[in-house]
Formats: C-alpha cells, sequence, structure tokens
C-alpha cells in the first residue's frame, strides 16, 4: 500500500520538526545547570569546609551541561540552515 500525497509530510515541515524537537536539549542544558549548581550549594551548606575542594569539580560539571546545550543548538541551526 502506498502512502497518499495527504499523509506525507513535507521534507520543509519535517526538517522544521526536528530542529525543534533538537532545540529541547538546550532547555534540558538549563535545567543540567541548576541541578549542578544546587547540589553544590547543598553540599557546601552541608559541609563548609570541604566546599573549596569541589569548585573544580563544580565547574566541569557546568561546562559538560554547556556543552550539551551547545550541541543541541548547532543540530538545530544544521537542520534549519542546512539539511
Amino acid at each position: 500500500m502506498e502512502p497518499t500525497t495527504a499523509s506525507m509530510i513535507s521534507p520543509e515541515a519535517a526538517k522544521l520538526i526536528g530542529a525543534g524537537l533538537a532545540a529541547i536539549g538546550a532547555g534540558m542544558a538549563a535545567i543540567g545547570v541548576g541541578n549542578v549548581f544546587g547540589s553544590f550549594l547543598e553540599g557546601a551548606l552541608r559541609n563548609p569546609g570541604a566546599a573549596d575542594g569541589q569548585q573544580g569539580r563544580l565547574f566541569i560539571g557546568f561546562a559538560a551541561a554547556e556543552l550539551l546545550g551547545l550541541l543541541s543548538f548547532v543540530v538545530a541551526m544544521i537542520l534549519i540552515f542546512v539539511a
């Protein structure tokens, strides 16, 4: 059974839907950054003496979350403008 023209989606619409789904990652990165800083503050308030030792891990977690957000943004832009 062949699909009818009414049930097929245009390539432009599929491209924009894919870009929208890829852009969800940017929102998830914001949630990840909030989790990283929230966990750091929770630990720092429980044990203020160990907060200085954990600051490096804080920035690594922040950078990893932002990297994934930027990667999803790049994928969305590639889908919109290149594909």
